[in-house]
């Protein structure tokens, strides 16, 4: 059964797929940093995950109510076609932030540092059966 696209369930399942895969660990074994994951919704809403990535391990995945509430070293943000692209590995995520269909706030560098920990964020995510919103 799909999982609702940055919803509470959504992101324990992509937590654990995170934690559950080799690839990742490997890919990113060296990464220390925390994301917002943003969609904009259709209505003009927002859903926000926060992401703590340390080291190969997803040490939180939450969605957060207020994003004042926390300070991610990075922001991932664009529309709900823009990531059903990347998780359907339609647009590779780094391509995704280079063409402007994800915006990113926070030191580019340093993301393009760790391409392969990406592609292997986004294959974690492919694990989860998603429904995105409309």
């Amino acid at each position: 059964m799909a999982i609702p696209f940055l919803s509470d369930e959504w992101a324990v399942a992509f937590k654990d797929a995170v934690n559950s895969s080799a690839a990742y660990k490997a890919a990113a074994a060296t990464w220390e940093g925390d994301f917002y994951f943003i969609v904009d919704l259709a209505d003009g809403g927002q859903r926000t995950m926060y992401l703590d990535l340390w080291h190969g391990d997803c040490r939180d995945a939450t969605i957060v109510a207020d994003p004042a509430s926390k300070t991610p070293e990075f922001e991932v943000s664009g529309k709900t076609a823009s990531w059903k692209k990347v998780i359907d590995k339609k647009v590779d995520p780094i391509q995704a932030l280079m063409t402007r269909q994800l915006k990113l706030k926070g030191n580019m560098a340093k993301v393009l540092k760790s391409v392969k920990a990406a592609q292997e964020l986004v294959n974690c995510a492919t694990q989860v059966p998603t429904e995105f919103p409309e």
